[in-house]
């Protein structure tokens, strides 16, 4: 009776792991597979782009912060914006590392290769930074001046327009901090940046003495997207909850506590085409 008790005891430990594998393997699976409505995605960007994205207090924030939350929240996802620097960001996007990112990244031709975009969220333009004191008027006035930009950024692109592809006088900078931070120690003589990233610069380092030169007629236009790895069905799904928060006003609401204005929806749409 003792041995048969004890194998008894033995086959239904036995039986006990197997059912708890199974539902282990079944669990596993569920947690892995596609993107599941409630994940938490990875967003990448490079918080050193205030008021898009920046640190405060050791948390990411800003404006596209706000929005990628509220977009990831109507899409039915959750979502963890992770600050990786640019490179990096783009770099962990294209081997999807990361599920998305975001971080004033504008769309154009060369970019659509590697990543697909949204619908674009926001119109920039790239402007000039320099000391009140500075004599540059206009973007053709860079000629023969030290240019800091944040390398591999379309503010980098506007300037190469002017002084031409692997200019001397072009200084390429790992962020735009620290380009800024070149032209208050003399090291530059102007920064090129997008304009809302210019004048939220020059508005929080009022000791600095700085100003601002736009220049719309050297500077074209250009469009932020959500960027994500290509083929990625997220995309569409980003850009469907991002058209019903346009809808129902949400867009609007997070646009007007960040820029205290309306967005200009008809320049967006007519950048769809």
């Amino acid at each position: 009776m003792k041995k048969i008790g004890v194998k008894i005891s033995v086959f239904m430990m036995l039986s006990c792991l197997l059912v708890l594998a199974a539902c282990g393997n079944k669990e596993e699976k569920s947690s892995t597979d596609g993107n599941e409505k409630g994940k938490t995605l990875i967003a990448g960007t490079n918080a050193a782009f205030a008021p898009f994205e920046y640190m405060d207090k050791g948390k990411v924030t800003g404006f596209d912060v706000d929005l990628v939350e509220a977009v990831a929240k109507e899409a039915g996802y959750k979502v963890e914006v992770k600050h990786e620097g640019w490179d990096a960001m783009l770099a962990n996007l294209q081997s999807k590392q990361s599920d998305l990112a975001i971080a004033g990244i504008t769309m154009n031709d060369e970019r659509k290769k590697t990543y697909d975009f949204t619908k674009p969220y926001f119109e920039a333009t790239n402007m000039i930074v320099v000391k009140k004191e500075s004599d540059i008027k206009n973007a053709l006035d860079l000629k023969d001046k030290k240019i800091g930009v944040q390398n591999g950024t379309t503010g980098q692109e506007a300037a190469e327009k002017i002084l031409g592809n692997n200019n001397g006088n072009i200084a390429k900078y790992k962020n735009i901090t620290i380009a800024f931070m070149a032209l208050k120690n003399n090291e530059v003589d102007a920064v090129v940046i997008d304009n809302v990233v210019g004048n939220e610069y020059v508005k929080n380092n009022p000791k600095e003495n700085l100003k601002v030169v736009m220049d719309k007629e050297n500077f074209d236009s250009e469009f932020y997207g959500m960027a994500f790895p290509k083929g990625s069905k997220l995309t569409k799904e980003f850009d469907q909850a991002f058209q019903k928060m346009i809808d129902n006003g949400t867009y609007a609401e997070i646009y007007k506590k960040w820029f205290k204005e309306e967005p200009d929806m008809e320049s967006l749409k007519k950048a769809e085409k």
